[in-house]
């Protein structure tokens, strides 16, 4: 009996750091992208991308905008690369099962007033998590 509470107790153990480390993967991928548009980085944002990838984005006078990592990434190419550029990432929820995950991420930009809900789609690809779609809505803030 103490043996099998034991192994029960050590295969609970084992599983939730695997959860743990998953949950940390994942949070590092999302904080690639952050960083990444944050400060100017094309290739850094693309990086974590699946490059089918579709990212459906808020713009003004545009009901849905579709852009491929490339071309998101192509929007930062003019800034001084690794110069804050005022955004600013908060990732507020990741939910993860086996090799798929979703995560939310608040995107504020104060200078102008900028508020946006990011919703990721993730999935672990070759070992690396990697997103595979992007949808982004502006919220007044």
């Amino acid at each position: 009996m103490r043996n099998s509470i034991l192994i029960v107790l050590t295969l609970f153990s084992a599983i939730t750091l695997t959860a743990q480390s998953e949950e940390s993967e994942i949070r590092a991928a999302l904080q690639e992208y952050v960083d990444g548009s944050s400060y100017n980085n094309p290739e850094q944002i693309t990086s974590v991308f699946y490059e089918e990838a579709d990212l459906f984005l808020s713009k003004r006078d545009e009901e849905l905008w579709v852009l491929s990592p490339e071309e998101y990434a192509n929007l930062f190419k003019k800034r001084e690369k690794g110069k804050f550029n005022g955004r600013i990432g908060k990732i507020l929820k990741v939910d993860q099962a086996n090799n798929i995950a979703t995560a939310k991420v608040e995107i504020s930009i104060p200078a102008e007033n900028l508020l946006f809900i990011d919703l990721f789609l993730l999935k672990k690809l070759e070992g690396k998590w990697k997103i595979i779609s992007k949808a982004a809505t502006a919220i007044d803030p």
